[in-house]
């Protein structure tokens, strides 16, 4: 059974129940529309597998946070047609400069550069990214208001039952429902029935900072110069031992300035009272943290400024967790994004893994042929072992990267003393420029013109064609 678009029909037992004619490719069953669930949706349709994606929400309001994009995915973008308006909405990040809470600089990290990476890290506004994919996926592929309650899945298909009594059927099932992810959830129960899921993924999910954060509405260039910058002008200011905050300042283009404070949890009563509700969600209590930290002091001003120039609307507060998940897949479901590994924040880590996933996956669900329950489950298996160890070792290189940026113990201190005092920024630059190398793309479509200079990892073909090509020859 595979999905091709949205029928309504009666069912025996009285529900609604959404009916897809059978084609040879399968049918795909998307939950979540986060960037994870579009930018799989966007390769969907240019590789012609049927889709449709399902979103709890009653319509989509990403936070008004910053966004970093770096070369492992920019080529994806580069491949769809739509890295120029990318660009279009975002500033290169170079440099990052860290204070402390009196404004002395701590040090500097400079970052690699598009003349021997072949792309600039980028920053911009959220919100832009979830328009742009958006707008890519025809609007009668995507269900909004569509809470899932729960699925089954056999030998001939999956079926996901609707709170509103409508069921999806296809032949995967894809969660893409972030950190919380009902699919998740729902997969886990099961098979910890049936004793096969590992006791790690039974464990909660890690929860050691939390944030606030923001854009403002367009603000005057005159006030603020640095945003007449070509590049972003990025800040991290780091409280003291009695403040354990570090709040952060970015330029964007459209005279925006984003900001994002990230509070250690465990170290101020604060933080601790107001840390006790679900991510990515506006929260009534944010104006009373607000109103705690508006003296900060940041290189324009103090950061009150900035809070008062942000609509209360667009300030959300967000959990920084953390989980590498062991179990991605079986059957016909399939995890990919926060749902399969939540990552601690670390220019962009979670929203770059998460598009490389849509992207792997998208490679491995093109490669089915033909449609049977065992062609699926190799696909899944397959987009796990080429995804599974890169994960692993950037979860580790994230939960670094958050020590050293927002941590405040005393050996965390030491650790950022050790980074800007003993190691040379060279050494960074050549570890960046190495993780850059992986930079998948769909491998059923042309490729993006090859950039920079670095060694890239090469992309993998295409079984399908690969024995397309032979029947021809």
């Amino acid at each position: 059974m595979s999905a091709t678009g949205v029928k309504v029909s009666p069912t025996a037992a009285g529900y609604s129940q959404t009916s897809f004619a059978n084609t040879s490719a399968p049918g795909v069953i998307i939950i979540g529309a986060g960037l994870a669930g579009l930018f799989l949706g966007s390769y969907l349709e240019e590789a012609g597998i049927p889709y449709d994606i399902y979103e709890r929400a009653p319509e989509i309001k990403p936070l008004g946070a910053v966004m970093c994009l770096s070369p492992n995915i920019l080529p994806a973008f580069e491949q769809l047609s739509i890295y120029e308006e990318l660009m279009s909405f975002s500033k290169p990040a170079l440099e990052s400069t860290f204070y402390s809470g009196d404004l002395k600089v701590i040090g500097r990290l400079e970052t690699y550069t598009a003349d021997s990476v072949g792309y600039d890290r980028i920053l911009f506004a959220r919100p832009k990214l979830y328009e742009l994919l958006f707008k890519r996926i025809p609007p009668h592929k995507i269900h909004m208001c569509k809470k899932m309650m729960s699925f089954d899945q056999d030998y001939e298909g999956v079926r996901v039952l609707f709170e509103d009594g409508t069921v999806a059927q296809g032949d995967v099932l894809v969660g893409a429902d972030g950190a919380h992810s009902s699919v998740r959830k729902h997969l886990y129960t099961s098979l910890e029935n049936q004793g096969l899921l590992p006791k790690d993924d039974t464990k909660s999910m890690g929860k050691g900072y939390v944030s606030l954060l923001g854009t403002t509405d367009p603000l005057d260039p005159a006030r603020y110069p640095a945003m007449n910058k070509p590049d972003s002008d990025t800040s991290f200011i780091i409280g003291d031992k009695s403040t354990p905050y570090t709040w952060v300042i970015f330029t964007v283009p459209g005279n925006m300035i984003c900001w994002n404070v990230v509070i250690q949890l465990g170290l101020d009563p604060v933080a601790d009272e107001l840390a006790g509700t679900s991510d990515w969600v506006v929260q009534d209590n944010n104006q009373k943290l607000m109103d705690s930290i508006r003296h900060f002091k940041t290189p324009y001003g103090v950061l009150g400024d900035l809070l008062d120039a942000t609509p209360i609307e667009h300030v959300s507060k967000v959990y920084f967790e953390d989980k590498l998940f062991q179990t991605w897949n079986h059957d016909r479901t399939v995890l990919i994004g926060d749902a399969a590994h939540k990552m601690l924040p670390s220019t962009g880590a979670g929203a770059v893994n998460a598009m490389q996933d849509a992207v792997i996956l998208a490679n491995c669900l093109y490669d089915i042929i033909p449609t049977n329950l065992d062609t699926v489950k190799t696909a899944l298996e397959e987009y796990k072992n080429q995804r599974f160890k890169d994960i692993e070792d950037q979860y580790a290189q994230t939960y670094f990267n958050a020590k050293l940026q927002y941590g405040h113990t005393l050996v965390e201190r030491f650790l950022r003393h050790v980074v800007f005092n003993w190691l040379p920024n060279s050494k960074l630059i050549d570890q960046m420029q190495k993780e850059s190398a992986f930079r998948p793309q769909a491998n059923f479509m042309p490729q993006a013109p090859r950039r920079g200079t670095v060694p890239v990892v090469p992309q993998k073909p295409s079984k399908r064609m690969q024995m397309e090509e032979e029947l021809e020859e």
